[in-house]
């Protein structure tokens, strides 16, 4: 499933004119748009100018003339690492584990920021299509079920969060059992290897393959169930102005066929029905 199209709209201003994703995505990617559409010559979709603010944050927000925001975005980003960079180096230095704490929560942080400068590009952009496809699907794709809150799908929502939930604590658990069984295993099968347990190495080594086995099949269905729902954020945001009134209407009733003539006297045409016969007609008025 598409999400929303992918090439470059022709040029105009996009100050003055929403961008169109659906008329340009027969247009093939190429730099020079691109920079032509960051210097306001010429327009993206949606999808370029994400994909142009995870490459190099802060592009989207000058596709989206927000340039207030770029020394926001580049400060931040910058800080956070520059902290995680001299607390690892104080960690390396004296071996104290509050360094090594701060310096992960600092490259957290620094995540954090470069996420929400992609957000931003994306909730910012310009669009007179509401909702908008391409924005639903990324939506969902930065922040699961965000997207469907976008199309107002809320009921979908716990669906989502609980297929991903369930999903996840069996990875988490059976990789944990995983983990369990292989490091008996392995103490089993090696000599002197301290193992004073009551299961058997081929038991041990059939439980480990088990729990390996499940661990994967745990993660495919996280995975499974975190691109459904971005789909799902997609297709719902596409079929929002479907036409599901009260004057959409399929009626099937009982007909009489009359027997077919040519209008075409050239045409040779020999009916065997000399008579009217019954059948059914389908109306579908929209």
């Amino acid at each position: 499933m598409g999400i929303g199209g992918g090439g470059f709209g022709g040029n105009q201003d996009n100050s003055t004119k929403f961008n169109n994703d659906t008329v340009s995505a027969t247009k093939r990617f190429s730099f020079k748009q691109y920079f032509n559409a960051l210097g306001h010559k010429d327009t993206i979709s949606i999808v370029w100018s994400f994909g142009g603010s995870m490459v190099l944050p802060g592009t989207a927000q000058i596709y989206n003339r927000d340039y207030w925001k770029l020394p926001i975005i580049y400060s931040s980003i910058g800080a956070m690492v520059a902290g995680g960079w001299i607390n690892h180096a104080r960690f390396m230095k004296t071996d104290i584990d509050d360094f090594k704490r701060n310096s992960n929560y600092f490259y957290i942080s620094a995540a954090f920021m470069y996420w929400a400068s992609i957000m931003d590009g994306v909730v910012c952009y310009k669009s007179a299509q509401t909702p908008h496809p391409g924005r639903a699907t990324l939506y969902s794709a930065l922040l699961p079920g965000l997207g469907q809150a976008y199309n107002g799908d809320y009921w979908h929502i716990p669906i989502w969060y609980v297929g991903l939930g369930v999903s996840g604590y069996l990875w988490d658990y059976y990789g944990k059992q995983y983990k369990r069984y292989r490091a008996l295993y392995n103490q089993a099968t090696t000599p002197n290897g301290g193992y004073d347990g009551t299961i058997s190495a081929d038991n041990l080594k059939y439980y480990r393959d088990t729990n390996r086995r499940f661990r994967d099949y745990s993660i495919l269905a996280t995975v499974a169930f975190y691109l459904l729902q971005i789909i799902d954020a997609n297709v719902f945001a596409t079929m929002n102005d479907f036409d599901v009134s009260d004057q959409l209407t399929f009626k099937v009733s009982p007909a009489v066929i009359t027997p077919i003539s040519s209008p075409n006297p050239n045409y040779n045409f020999t009916s065997t029905n000399t008579g009217s016969s019954y059948g059914v007609q389908i109306n579908l008025t929209f």
